[in-house]
């Protein structure tokens, strides 16, 4: 029991270590910008002045906060087969890597856990990829829309939230986690979903060396205790400045480059997500794209 205490109050440590450094990050941002980059523009106009400090403002929020419509829903689920065979791997620039653990199931099925937070960036980008590959084996309800921290690292990259959000599958269960909201609280974030028990037990098992490439990265993905990812597949750069309809609509273009990186990782978890279910859907699971996707996967760091 002590021993569990201690594990617990590490990870509690290293997330808010985490967060801190961020903050510091971005409080020398700002001070830069203080000092070196106000910049004054005057207008006279009838003897009016007007004075705008350009670059010192919140950023707009890119797309809404709220329930996914149907329309966002619809696009992600319904992509076509081309456009995986099309798109490939080529723009996969990390994949999960495979573990010796005990199967990780809920209700008799396997499971995939995702555990982030709503500020994080990486996060924001990797719940696209997720998000269509899980599509492809079942059903979403109660997706939520929002944006990374105006105040961190790529700022405001459009995305989707797990928070409230069900999974409907015969082949595979899914647990989405989203630790805090992107609202600041002091020097760290608004908290929002407490991970169960075993899926903190999970997290802190796993999400680290040698498992994964750093300790305590968010988002941390585990495809039935067989593979594990953390850390994004590809740059929230992609998306910067997009609303989550234009990033959907970007899907049906197999030539664009959120297309090639969303896609070509969506065919990556689902080629990790097909070993957990015995290659189930067969029309999924044995399609060339996933096949292929296949030997991507990483041989494992345990």
């Amino acid at each position: 029991m002590a021993r569990r205490v201690e594990q617990k109050a590490a990870a509690r440590e290293r997330i808010a270590a985490q967060l801190a450094a961020q903050q510091a990050a971005e409080r020398r941002r700002r001070l830069l910008l203080a000092v070196g980059a106000v910049v004054l523009v005057i207008v006279i106009v009838g003897g009016l002045v007007t004075i705008r400090l350009v670059g010192g403002g919140k950023k707009t929020a890119t797309g809404p906060t709220g329930a996914a419509d149907a329309a966002l829903i619809t696009a992600l689920s319904s992509i076509p087969e081309s456009t995986f065979s099309t798109v490939g791997t080529e723009g996969v620039k990390a994949a999960p890597s495979a573990i010796d653990a005990p199967a990780l199931t809920a209700n008799g099925k396997p499971k995939v856990l995702y555990i982030g937070a709503e500020f994080c960036p990486f996060c924001a980008a990797e719940r696209w990829p997720v998000t269509v590959a899980l599509s492809r084996f079942g059903t979403f309800s109660n997706l939520g829309t929002t944006h990374s921290a105006s105040a961190d690292e790529f700022p405001n990259t459009p995305t989707l939230s797990f928070h409230g959000a069900t999974f409907t599958s015969q082949y595979l269960a899914f647990t989405g986690v989203e630790t805090t909201t992107n609202e600041q609280q002091g020097n760290g974030y608004k908290p929002l979903d407490t991970p169960a028990a075993d899926d903190e037990k999970t997290f802190e098992t796993y999400n680290k060396p040698p498992y994964v490439s750093s300790e305590g990265s968010i988002p941390f993905i585990d495809i039935g205790g067989k593979f594990v990812s953390s850390g994004a597949t590809y740059s929230p750069q992609l998306l910067a400045g997009k609303t989550q309809a234009q990033v959907a609509d970007a899907l049906k273009d197999p030539s664009n480059d959120i297309s090639k990186a969303v896609i070509a990782s969506a065919n990556v978890y689902t080629a990790a997500i097909c070993k957990i279910t015995n290659n189930q859907p067969a029309n999924v699971c044995t399609s060339s794209a996933v096949t292929a996707a296949a030997s991507k996967l990483g041989g494992g760091n345990s």
